[in-house]
């Protein structure tokens, strides 16, 4: 079964923005056989387990009037948690100076593909990241996914 990520963004845009959610990350994937159309959302204050149960019950009624799912899928409606995905430009500036973990698609010169680091910022489509006490230079469209990396006092 195929879908289209950002049909279903758009379609649930409205219900997110009446409600004063923001959309972190959506994922579609096939787990043990079944399709999970996974939303992680978030608000001001940080999200509940309740949240997710009556977000997921609006979400999954506006879904099923729409024809954007064919086919059997399981829907999951999750907080982001402490290491949450950072994809959106306005993300890299709100977690500016927190550690965060950096996947590239494709090896950098030095063969390195993670990085663990500050974030530093987004400057004309290039992650900066204060990593080993330099400033490295990463280009957005090279990032296959940016994390919070919290450190937890145990």
């Amino acid at each position: 079964m195929t879908i289209n990520l950002e049909t279903i963004e758009k379609t649930i845009a409205p219900l997110l923005e009446q409600e004063a959610v923001e959309l972190v990350d959506l994922r579609y994937i096939r787990e043990n056989g079944r399709y999970i159309l996974r939303f992680f959302l978030d608000k001001s204050g940080g999200i509940t387990l309740d949240d997710c149960e009556y977000l997921s019950n609006r979400i999954g009624s506006l879904l099923d009037m729409t024809d954007a799912l064919t086919g059997p899928y399981v829907l999951e409606v999750s907080s982001p948690g402490l290491d949450r995905v950072i994809k959106k430009e306005k993300d890299f500036e709100r977690f500016k100076d927190h550690r965060v973990k950096i996947h590239l698609k494709h090896p950098n010169p030095d063969g390195q593909r993670n990085f663990l680091g500050i974030l530093k910022g987004l400057e004309s489509g290039v992650l900066l990241l204060e990593a080993d006490s330099r400033t490295l230079q990463l280009p957005l469209e090279e990032v296959e996914e940016a994390r919070l990396d919290p450190e937890i006092d145990i």
